[in-house]
């Protein structure tokens, strides 16, 4: 069946057709528009009409820019000028954090050259208010001092230093710290950094003014001079900045108190902004040893990185090169792993000419080959007996144990956890088992330290430490903490509530040391969670936590008994004149008699 056709008309200004004709039909669309409204529609310019032929982009030329146009916008961001808009990324984010970023990097500097050098470190930091939010830090050692040529790169060049390469141990890893300290002095007040540096007895002390070109990342030295400086050798910085000062447990004092656990071997001088002085006397003369700087492990090296080791090595041969650029790869294990590889590779081929689809294979069979893990001798634990001697220096408690768990590799970076507890105010149970078997109450005259180890109904503190720097900020993103949270307390006496840090008077302590702590920002405030680091840091606290739990339980015990013997000996005297009477004896005989029973009581009743 078929329809009549049926015709739609459209408007006129949307029917060109009709649009041309100046006695179209008015159409439905048009019958109800109004002259006026007619009009202000004839005004308006039509969607097919000369305007709109007009090219989009040619409109927009006045307000948009072109390719050669943008190119010339385009230029080098320096590093310096990076992180003076991103400060915070290295912890300059608050007055407060600051002042404790910049104590925490100079101190670190310190103790790297001290130890470096061989010197027994001594350090003193001086914080003195300025203005009213501008405060004067100034740190100075007894290390080797700084010769005259690198005093400018070493304070006004960022990413500038020796230990970035360098695999061993050491605090300072990426050459940003006292510079960008530096930076934000400048920054906030507008003053330089003032350095001086002695390198012996015999030589001049140096003094320096100077200040970072940011744009540029250089230095630029405003006065140089020969200055008159008492010590022997060492190295002096003070810097003027926008700070905060305020005592607690993310405060300068904080820091220092946790430094010099970590470091046994420093004596540490601080004075506050009220003049108050605080020594931190060491408590061994035992340097750590000396780290011997290791070749990368085949196991922690990238495909990318691995093809440009093959361009940049000077070695003629495949087995070559995996033996110079490598640690633990000898003739055998290098034999082993081009074989694997196959792609055509032999032990001669030479590396520079090795195609990524090669050196793709030649990774992958560097993965599969078993190879020894690398050498710990670039690693310098503090080792349990200091730690212990450095937790019962500076940490009044009950209990204390530490642990030092076997090296172990992540990424082929090898790394080693220590931990140590502090557990119980002094007094604590207010128990102690004597020789003789009688329970005694203990004596509670000593000074409780309520910064590290808090009370009973609150959350226990956990002292991070990496590479010997304690870690103030950023707690509850830090492998540390999540292991102190993941690991079972209730097992070893302690309350502990889901996904939280275990309650009791405890301090805990954990120690990585490792020649790359794998922070996980600029600021070096918390390191990731590895599964490898997490294991160890796991495994340590519950070994500690059994000794522990041992105690703990040990002390309940005690208590028990203590209350059951006190029960009886209530009713001994009155056993006492019941037989005096029964027996007609003297009082001397009474007391002797019930003196006889005590001790029968405490020997018979052996705990």
């Amino acid at each position: 069946m078929f329809r009549p056709e049926t015709t739609i008309r459209r408007p006129a200004d949307e029917d060109p057709a009709l649009a041309k004709s100046d006695t179209a039909t008015p159409t439905l669309f048009e019958d109800d528009v109004t002259p006026k409204k007619r009009s202000k529609r004839a005004a308006k310019p039509r969607k097919g009409g000369d305007e709109a032929s007009e090219p989009q982009s040619a409109r927009a030329a006045g307000r948009r820019s072109d390719a050669a146009e943008m190119a010339t916008k385009q230029r080098e961001i320096s590093v310096s000028e990076f992180f003076t808009k991103n400060r915070h990324l290295l912890g300059f984010d608050s007055p407060l954090k600051a002042l404790l970023t910049a104590v925490k990097e100079a101190v670190d500097n310190s103790l790297d050259a001290c130890e470096e050098a061989g010197i027994l470190p001594e350090i003193s930091v001086e914080i003195t208010q300025t203005g009213e939010k501008t405060y004067l830090m100034a740190v100075e050692d007894n290390g080797p001092g700084i010769i005259d040529t690198q005093v400018g790169k070493v304070f006004g060049k960022l990413l500038y230093g020796s230990k970035f390469h360098k695999l061993s141990q050491s605090r300072g890893q990426q050459g940003i710290g006292i510079s960008a300290a530096g930076m934000y002095g400048q920054l906030t007040t507008g003053k330089p950094v003032v350095i001086r540096s002695r390198t012996g007895k015999r030589k001049n002390a140096v003094g320096f003014t100077l200040s970072i070109d940011t744009a540029r990342n250089k230095p630029e030295i405003h006065t140089q001079e020969v200055v008159e400086w008492d010590k022997d050798h060492g190295t002096r910085v003070e810097i003027d900045m926008e700070a905060k000062y305020q005592k607690g447990l993310r405060s300068v004092d904080m820091y220092l108190k946790q430094t010099a656990i970590a470091n046994p071997h420093l004596t540490l001088h601080f004075t506050d902004p009220s003049g108050e002085k605080v020594t931190y006397e060491r408590g061994s003369k035992e340097m750590p040893p000396e780290t011997v700087e290791i070749k990368p492990h085949p196991h922690g090296v990238e495909l990318g990185r691995l093809i440009a080791m093959l361009k940049e090595t000077t070695a003629r041969s495949l087995s070559g090169f995996l033996q110079e650029e490598f640690s633990r790869v000898g003739p055998t294990v290098a034999k082993r792993i081009i074989a694997a590889a196959g792609k055509g590779l032999t032990e001669k081929s030479y590396p520079s000419r090795i195609a990524r689809e090669e050196a793709s294979a030649l990774h992958k069979a560097i993965q599969e080959t078993k190879i020894s893990a690398p050498s710990t001798d670039c690693i310098a634990p503090i080792g349990e007996d200091l730690l212990l001697s450095g937790l019962k220096k500076e940490i009044e408690a009950d209990f204390y144990v530490a642990c030092v768990r076997p090296a172990a590799v992540y990424r082929g970076n090898p790394f080693q956890i220590e931990v140590g507890l502090a557990f119980g105010k002094p007094g604590g149970t207010g128990l102690e088992l004597a020789e003789s078997g009688r329970i005694l109450k203990k004596d509670k005259s000593k000074v409780v330290t309520e910064d590290l180890v808090g009370n009973a109904d609150e959350p226990i503190r956990v002292v991070r430490i990496a590479n010997r720097v304690p870690l103030l900020y950023q707690q509850s993103g830090c492998a540390i903490t999540k292991a102190v949270t993941q690991t079972n307390w209730r097992s070893y006496g302690l309350t502990h509530p889901r996904g939280a840090l275990p309650i009791g008077p405890m301090a805990v302590m954990v120690h990585i040391a490792s020649v790359w702590v794998p922070f996980t920002s600029e600021s070096k405030e918390a390191i990731a969670a590895y599964p490898e680091i997490l294991k160890e840091i796991k495994l340590g606290l519950q070994e500690c936590g059994r000794k522990l739990g041992t105690y703990i339980r040990k002390g309940k015990r005690l208590k028990r008994e203590y209350e059951k013997r006190s029960f009886i000996e209530k009713y001994i005297p009155h056993i006492g004149v019941a037989l005096q009477e029964i027996l007609e004896l003297t009082d001397q005989e009474r007391d002797s008699t019930v003196e006889e029973l005590e001790d029968v009581l405490h020997k018979s009743r052996k705990f």
